[in-house]
């Protein structure tokens, strides 16, 4: 059997590849550390159970699980590679990535780190058809997605002045597999793959010296996308104040100037004016002027308060003026016990596709959970957006960014609240959010950029729960529920949900496990209907 992978797959492969080898470089100086890389088959059965359709494949895989922890290094590696044979119903043969990773090395300690991450999985690319992030789901609305980020932060002290600055390098690409919209026609707004570039550093002082502390910072961000070649261009800089007024209690203010810009370039029109469209993507114009989608500046402030009661538990508030127009942010952090956690947030910001899952992966905990044991789960732990921490309360949540996959420029505002922790054989977490898009785009341009002025929102709720029945055996439970609004005239809102239950033993010094997964899963929009059930039965070899 010969096994193709596309170029896009083979970088991400080659990417986590990299991230592995450098934790493999140190492994053998620490016990704590350890690579695991497998082989493994597994048996699925989907059936819909509204028409009645039933397709069975086989899984061929291998990947590593890892986690090192050495003095100057810290990571979690994830991946898995499948390739899938088709045995019955509708599915083509195709090669499946699925992966995550998180690094961080200590390059000068206490002082200066190197940062890395990478990811790789399937997500819908419209929220009109949105699509459940189970492993064994087989939809036309699926796309392959790859990313990888890295750079060096420092955090350091010069006298009484705490410096700090930091760069990030990112790269994401989309491989849409030639998809077509509902109607049979090309997408004209397929994203392809973009850089993006951030920095800031600042400089200040905490409450001592003076009565109060200070920060004078600056950041600067450019994502650069194949898509008429656009851009998305934002800087600032601003100083901040911090009053203690009491002894759990401070108010805090800031104010400073910021410049955000989004353009690309007109599209080729033929001699009656309409759009020219070659294997379903618009054709960038370089002859003409450059199209303003967003164009924003001016002074920016805000004010608010902190509050930490004690060493866990802080919350912090804002509201100020920002995009033109009043902005509201905030975070909770809340250690309820030794093992369990809440942290929530809420967000307002202008961003983009690519920018925004950079940052997100840019919160991912080095330390994140790997050793889930339900196979029907994506490569996130979970059959929804969100990734636990090791640690009680951590993680990040992708929901917001995997919403929708476009290349607009968009005002993203929401909420999220991570709840996870676990005691004796159990171990759990929670994750919910709201994200609302409002976006932008060249006025003027008729219906070639359709989502101008346009907000989408999406609701969504995951859990998960383990049980260790003993050393070599447990229990998984997973589910979700998810409502999605496009947003755009005459389409219906949609929602989905799913549920997975799976059973894992491993035998001969674990080296061998045996999986059985059972799942459920449900989506209904404006012209889908559908039920699926799904069974999975696996075995693995760790070596």
């Amino acid at each position: 059997m010969r096994i193709q992978l596309s170029r896009r797959g083979l970088a991400g492969l080659a990417g986590f590849a990299a991230l592995v080898g450098a934790g493999a470089a140190v492994v053998h100086s620490q016990s704590r550390s350890r690579i695991t890389p497998y082989l493994e088959i597994e048996q699925v059965l989907n059936a819909d159970l509204n028409d009645g359709d039933v397709l069975t494949y086989t899984a061929i895989g291998a990947g590593v699980n890892a986690n090192i922890a050495t003095r100057r290094v810290q990571a979690t590696i994830s991946y898995n590679y499948q390739r899938r044979i088709a045995w019955q119903g509708n599915l083509n043969d195709e090669d499946v990535h699925t992966g995550l990773a998180a690094a961080q090395i200590q390059v000068v300690p206490g002082a200066l780190t190197f940062d890395a991450g990478a990811m790789a999985t399937r997500s819908h690319t419209d929220i009109l058809t949105p699509v459940p992030n189970f492993r064994t789901a087989d939809n036309p609305n699926l796309v392959e997605l790859y990313s990888v980020y890295a750079g060096p932060t420092l955090s350091t002290h010069v006298g009484p002045l705490d410096v700090g600055a930091s760069y990030r390098l990112g790269y994401v690409a989309i491989d849409d597999n030639d998809n077509v919209t509902g109607g049979g026609t090309p997408s004209i707004d397929r994203y392809g793959h973009s850089t993006i570039h951030s920095a800031a550093a600042s400089v200040g002082m905490g409450p001592g010296q003076l009565p109060f502390g200070w920060t004078v910072g600056a950041g600067w961000s450019r994502e650069e996308s194949d898509r008429l070649n656009a851009h998305n261009d934002s800087k600032f800089v601003r100083g901040d104040v911090v009053v203690p007024v009491g002894h759990s209690l401070a108010l805090t203010g800031g104010v400073g100037y910021e410049t955000l810009k989004a353009s690309q370039q007109d599209i080729r029109r033929d001699a009656a004016g309409l759009p020219i469209v070659i294997d379903g993507e618009l054709v960038a114009d370089p002859s003409k002027p450059r199209l303003l989608a967003y164009d924003q500046s001016g002074l920016i402030w805000d004010v608010g308060v902190i509050w930490r009661p004690s060493r866990r538990t802080e919350l912090q508030a804002r509201v100020g003026h920002r995009y033109g127009g009043m902005t509201y942010t905030g975070s909770l952090r809340h250690k309820i016990s030794e093992a369990y956690a809440v942290t929530a947030s809420v967000y307002d910001n202008v961003t983009s596709f690519g920018r925004l899952l950079i940052m997100d992966m840019n919160g991912l905990p080095v330390n994140f959970q790997t050793a889930r044991r339900n196979p029907m789960s994506s490569g996130f732990g979970g059959v929804g957006g969100c990734v636990f921490g090791q640690d009680p309360g951590t993680g990040a949540c992708f929901d917001d960014a995997l919403q929708s996959i476009n290349s607009a420029t968009f005002r993203n505002r929401g909420a999220s609240v991570m709840l996870s922790g676990g005691r004796g054989p159990w171990t759990y977490g929670l994750g919910a959010s709201y994200s609302n898009r409002l976006y932008f785009a060249p006025p003027g341009s008729g219906q070639i950029f359709s989502r101008d002025r346009l907000t989408d929102q999406s609701i969504s709720v995951q859990a998960t729960l383990d049980r260790r029945l003993s050393r070599n055996s447990g229990l998984s439970f997973d589910g979700y529920i998810g409502w999605f609004d496009p947003g755009a005239p005459g389409a219906a809102s949609s929602w989905g949900t799913g549920i997975t239950a799976a059973y894992q033993r491993t035998i001969f010094d674990d080296r061998v496990s045996a999986s059985l997964a059972g799942g459920i899963y449900h989506v209904d929009s404006d012209d889908l209907d559908s039920t699926v059930a799904s069974v999975l039965l696996g075995l693995r070899y760790s070596f």
